[in-house]
């Protein structure tokens, strides 16, 4: 299998994908912009060849890449990024070269709020107000039938970039004078907890892994108010949210790829509200959170079925494993010195966070396992606590 990787490199903790494809038995080509001298020691090993582009964003210059892996190595089988922002690329360049996997049409299903809104309903699962915005007359008809507040964001975007909470006309009347010039999605505001169904499907669109994590921090409080995320994965998954999950990877047909679906818990009913797709790993060091809860390697699992189609961990969702941001210029109450003196047995990794990251992850991240929640909770609570 000729397998290509865009951007091996990042985010810094996915060379493990590539390490694994080449475990496999794929012939792992990558292109990047990155120099070979930056890529670290195992992700040479893993690549048969790498190809350096001036910009990822050319696409012609990535093209002619393709074009030089072809004639040396033979036609391509499988192209991926793992990376929420070249999805769109990766379709453009299936669709081209004749690959596997979602094209330009699906990409777009799995990138635009507005579209997969349509799909979540069809799979029967409710959903919130939400339209895309046309103009100024438009977006104050919407607050008035949804009421305040509702969130405008971007219908292509990641995470909380450019997201505007408007909780009254003040705020609707600032959001129509500065917002990008992009396509913008306006929803209904849900006062809940968030809630992810994360895994990996098989060629025939089959869940092989899956898990779940929760948070009261969404990434939209750690930008804009500058709050410090923390979210763990949880032991037992309600099973709302598993029948919610599985139905909504067979509705957008996921196949051979990570899936990460947000959720919110409404606080009024309890219902789960889907909130959106992304077609990829959770971010950060998830994915590495999932091997610490159940002592597996996803990395090469997610390997182990696109190169053999087959996923041979015997998964137990043995412990809670949190995500526990900090960030810099906040007074701590404990330091880092006093937080692993009390939690050494806990922690399983404590790393800086790329600057790309930060603003959402925290510029350091310490990552803890447990497998009591009150435990987990109490952990967050230490290592986040403002003096």
């Amino acid at each position: 299998m000729n397998f290509v990787f865009l951007s091996p490199h990042f985010p810094p903790n996915f060379y493990q994908f590539p390490v694994g494809l080449a475990r496999a038995g794929a012939r792992v080509l990558g292109i990047g912009e990155a120099s070979w001298e930056e890529l670290r020691p195992e992700l040479k090993e893993a690549m048969s060849e790498y190809y350096r582009v001036e910009s990822m964003n050319d696409y012609d210059q990535v093209v002619r890449a393709m074009g030089y892996f072809i004639h040396h190595h033979g036609l391509m089988d499988r192209i991926e990024s793992h990376n929420e922002h070249w999805l769109l690329l990766e379709g453009a360049l299936r669709e081209d070269f004749n690959i596997f996997g979602p094209k330009r049409q699906a990409t777009q299903t799995i990138k635009r709020k507005s579209l997969m809104k349509d799909v979540f309903r069809k799979a029967g699962i409710p959903v919130v107000r939400g339209e895309v915005y046309n103009d100024a007359a438009h977006a104050r008809k919407f607050a008035k039938t949804v009421g305040y507040p509702f969130f405008a964001k971007p219908d292509i975007g990641v995470g909380a970039a450019s997201t505007y909470k408007i909780s009254n006309d003040r705020d609707l009347e600032e959001f129509i004078r500065s917002k990008p010039d992009c396509d913008y999605f306006m929803e209904e505001f849900i006062d809940g907890e968030l809630f992810t169904f994360d895994g990996i499907t098989n060629r025939d669109n089959e869940i092989v892994y899956y898990t779940s994590h929760y948070s009261d921090v969404g990434c939209y409080e750690a930008v804009a108010l500058n709050d410090d995320l923390w979210y763990y994965s949880l032991r037992n998954i309600p099973e709302k949210l598993r029948d919610y999950g599985f139905r909504s990877v067979k509705a957008f047909d996921i196949r051979e790829k990570f899936f990460h679906f947000e959720f919110f818990r409404r606080k009024t009913d309890g219902e789960f509200i889907p909130l959106e797709l992304n077609c990829r790993p959770p971010g950060g060091f998830t994915t590495d959170m999932m091997n610490f809860t159940s002592d597996i390697d996803v990395y090469q699992q997610w390997a182990n079925v696109v190169v053999q189609g087959r996923f041979t961990a015997d998964v137990e969702r043995k412990y809670h494993c949190a995500h526990i941001a900090r960030k810099y210029g906040k007074n701590y109450r404990y330091s880092h010195e006093q937080i692993i003196d009390r939690y050494a047995d806990k922690l399983v990794m404590y790393t800086e966070v790329s600057p790309v990251l930060a603003q959402v992850m925290g510029n350091l991240a310490y990552l803890a396992r447990t497998p009591e929640e009150k435990e987990i909770r109490q952990i967050v609570q230490d290592i986040q606590a403002l003096a």
